[in-house]
């Protein structure tokens, strides 16, 4: 009997029934992922209120395109192995924001940081959802994925990075309100700004250690630091003026949250899950395990398919598909299924969790980024791959 013959004779009220238990299974997991994305972008946005990202913005004095490009680039790829790509990609995009006005500029910036940011959560344990599966799975060890994909993480975005370093030239036009994107009539004391972007970021950076030390969910970890970031702002303004206190209160940064970026998000990550729950990504697991017997082609192909759809059930489906038996721990399989993974999706912008938040805060067209960026991500994508396979 055919497959699309077993799925007719379903009783009807089976059918119902997977269907609900995989939209509240699916829902679930993506729930975890927007409380983390709305966590993030609320503490950023916090920061922002603040004026606290001056703490960088007025130490990067260069408006040189190369020379600013290389230093955004650089800090973006080591700051997402110590928080995450996610994480990165929408503190890097707040300060984008303060540091180009032109759109063109800034869209080209935020490409390369995408690249930076996904080429960085690959070598780290804790810089990527599929670094974190593999992790915890026993597949990889951490300073093992470390030593050996480092290199490669590097190649892949140094080889974009100095491809578009030929064509930059002169320098970029600041914001003319370079501190703070939204308008206020007071000025924010160094005291406050400091101590909020501190406790932001320090409160970003302890995700990782809450998840390591309680075994909890990310977003938990993010929620547990916006409260603590929200009890010290309000003792902090408890006796400012009330237009200050409009203006920093966390009431009023929420109404800043791109809400339908978040929403956005969801719609791709339902639409995956769909996919998953009805056996097709599973299906290509098994089809690339027939057709393919090399490790680099599989993995490969599936780094790809991770610009495309959402490379966590893609991991998920090849963890299941080989063993521990087949591939023990630390083997070139998983490895390289780490950096594939975590850096096939810059591909696409909507490929990766990091993409979809920086799409979403700098409103970046799809189509200028398959124009102007894909190319880029592909070749250095494939120097990574290849400079694995040199060193390996």
């Amino acid at each position: 009997m055919g497959r699309d013959a077993f799925v007719l004779n379903i009783p009807a009220e089976e059918s119902v029934h997977f269907v609900v238990e995989s939209l509240r299974e699916n829902l679930g997991e993506i729930s975890e992922i927007l409380f983390f994305l709305l966590g993030a972008m609320t503490i950023v946005e916090i920061i922002d209120a603040h004026e606290g990202f001056s703490v960088i913005t007025d130490k990067i004095t260069t408006t040189n395109r190369v020379r600013l490009l290389w230093i955004l680039s650089i800090l973006t790829f080591f700051l997402s192995a110590a928080l995450d790509n996610l994480t990165t990609a929408i503190v890097m995009s707040a300060l984008l924001r303060k540091l180009i006005h032109d759109k063109q500029d800034l869209w080209m910036f935020a490409g390369l940081l995408i690249i930076a940011a996904n080429a960085g959560g690959a070598w780290s344990p804790i810089g990527d959802v599929t670094t974190i599966m593999l992790w915890i799975g026993g597949q990889v060890t951490a300073m093992h994925i470390i030593k050996e994909i480092f290199l490669p993480s590097l190649v892949c975005l140094l080889v974009p990075l100095t491809m578009v370093s030929f064509k930059f030239k002169g320098n970029i036009v600041k914001p003319k309100d370079e501190n703070c994107s939204h308008t206020q009539n007071f000025e924010v004391g160094n005291f406050d700004k400091n101590l909020v972007f501190a406790i932001g970021i320090g409160a970003l950076l302890f995700v990782p250690v809450f998840k390591t030390i309680t075994h909890l969910p990310p977003f938990m970890g993010v929620l547990l630091g916006l409260s603590v970031v929200w009890i010290t702002t309000e003792i902090l303004h408890r006796n400012k003026t009330v237009e200050e206190k409009k203006t920093l209160a966390i009431s009023n940064v929420l109404r800043r949250i791109d809400t339908p970026s978040i929403l956005f998000f969801l719609g791709i990550l339902v639409a995956v899950g769909a996919l998953q729950s009805a056996g097709h990504l599973a299906d290509m697991s098994r089809l690339l395990d027939d057709n393919f017997e090399s490790i680099y082609a599989v993995n490969s192909i599936i780094g790809v398919l991770s610009s495309i759809v959402d490379n966590v059930p893609l991991v998920a489906g090849t963890m299941g598909m080989y063993s521990l038996d087949t591939y023990p721990p630390d083997s070139d399989f998983w490895e390289l299924l780490a950096f594939c993974a975590g850096t096939g999706g810059s591909i696409l912008i909507i490929g990766s969790a990091a993409g979809v938040a920086i799409m979403g805060i700098l409103k970046i067209d799809f189509m200028w980024y398959l124009k102007h960026i894909s190319l880029l991500a592909i070749l250095g994508y494939i120097a990574g791959i290849l400079t694995f396979m040199l060193v390996n």
